[in-house]
């Protein structure tokens, strides 16, 4: 009997979009003689769609016209089952519910990816892929996730988090990054990703721009010094926090100071990129994996090796699970690496990246759900109740509770 999995993806964030083209890759590479794949689209409000055209990324050319077709559904758990029920109930005519048996959630940015779709999965009970909740939270915080490493012994750049408080006050903001940090300085939101709502400053007038950008997608904005001669190189990792292995390591290319979201998902078109999808297989091209980079990265044998030890200890450091991609900057004044930033449930997945490590993406998603399901397995048998008897002698003393 197959496994049903529901294949979740879109969501309330700004990384909607890449969410859906990252869910349909996946779902276009699924083993599908192992498993059986519900598509499920969570609108930028967070209500769940199934049907026919939920799997089909033309579909989204029109998403009112999309919807209008499918159905809604709510998840609930009813005597140890989770279901997809459809919703509104009808008095009459089909409420059959679907059993699902684990969800994979192929989801980015603030409300989906930081620990809140999987608080709600795992109250459900219902085994999900990917982090978990104490992991997607740290991993999605940059300023948590620099102390969490920095206290592992991983080199971080040192950075400061400011708030809307902070931001009401320009006056005083702006000379104290300047005296704290010089320029160039980076500014980034402190909880997203896929480059938005990130820039570089090299003056004054331009960190007003900069702070006033990422505010607009943050209540937390982090801001660390620029690395004036820099090289990107991304590496990803797939296990847990007991055992995971790195994949082949990537240079983006860019057109900017930075990886821009325009170099992720707008511009690159599949032109000068290197070690993408050899497989043609529809939109699976798109996203992530079309982005221009050189596959494997330009590195020595001792700096790859270096850049894939640090994946590793970062990935377990932080508790990930399944696949994450974990980015590295080098300065090239001195030769420094530097973790920068990881990305719980990466764009596109990083099949691109395990490809060339001789890991099929058909395979990758299948170990994916089977940590998951190992994770599930290893939770179920701690012990989450204690047997007392306190609740039958308590009195509270009448209304006022003296």
């Amino acid at each position: 009997m197959k496994t049903r999995v529901a294949m979740m993806f879109g969501g309330k964030t700004v990384e909607h979009e890449v969410s859906v083209i990252s869910g349909i890759q996946a779902l276009m590479a699924m083993d599908t003689e192992k498993y059986d794949v519900i598509p499920v689209y969570l609108t930028k409000e967070n209500d769940m769609y199934i049907g026919e055209g939920i799997g089909n990324i033309s579909s989204y050319k029109d998403i009112p016209a999309l919807l209008a077709k499918s159905q809604r559904v709510i998840m609930i758990s009813e005597g140890g089952r989770v279901l997809l029920q459809p919703y509104p109930l009808r008095r009459w005519g089909a409420n059959k519910p679907l059993e699902v048996d684990i969800v994979f959630p192929v989801v980015h940015g603030t409300n989906v990816e930081d620990g809140a779709l999987q608080g709600y999965l795992k109250t459900l009970g219902v085994p999900f892929v990917g982090p978990d909740v104490t992991a997607s939270a740290v991993s999605m915080d940059k300023f948590i996730t620099k102390a969490v490493l920095k206290m592992h012994g991983i080199p971080v750049l040192d950075a400061e988090v400011y708030t809307l408080s902070d931001y009401e006050d320009m006056d005083t903001l702006v000379p104290a990054i300047e005296e704290r940090f010089g320029y160039p300085v980076i500014v980034k939101p402190v909880n997203l990703g896929s480059s938005v709502g990130i820039s570089i400053a090299k003056t004054g007038a331009e960190l007003v721009n900069s702070l006033d950008d990422a505010f607009r997608y943050a209540t937390r904005v982090l801001v660390e010094h620029a690395i004036a001669h820099l090289r990107e190189i991304n590496c990803s990792v797939l296990g847990d926090e007991n055992d995971a292995i790195a994949s082949e390591c990537e240079e983006p290319l860019h057109t900017e100071d930075i990886l821009s979201y325009e170099d992720k998902y707008v511009n690159s078109g599949g032109k000068g990129s290197k070690g993408g999808s050899k497989g043609g297989q529809g939109s699976k091209g798109a996203g992530m994996a079309n982005l221009a980079r050189k596959i494997p990265a330009d590195l020595s044998p001792e700096e790859r090796e270096n850049v894939r030890d640090l994946a590793v200890r970062s990935f377990k450091a932080l508790g990930c699970n399944g696949v994450s991609r974990i980015d590295f900057m080098i300065d090239e004044d001195t030769g420094e690496l530097y973790f920068n930033e990881i990305n719980p449930i990466p764009g596109s997945l990083s099949f691109y990246l395990w490809e060339p490590a001789g890991v099929p993406y058909k395979e990758l998603l299948d170990r994916m759900i089977r940590l998951a399901v190992r994770r599930q397995r290893q939770e179920e048998a701690v012990t989450f109740t204690f047997d007392t008897n306190i609740l039958k002698n308590a009195n509270l003393g009448g209304k006022q509770g003296k």
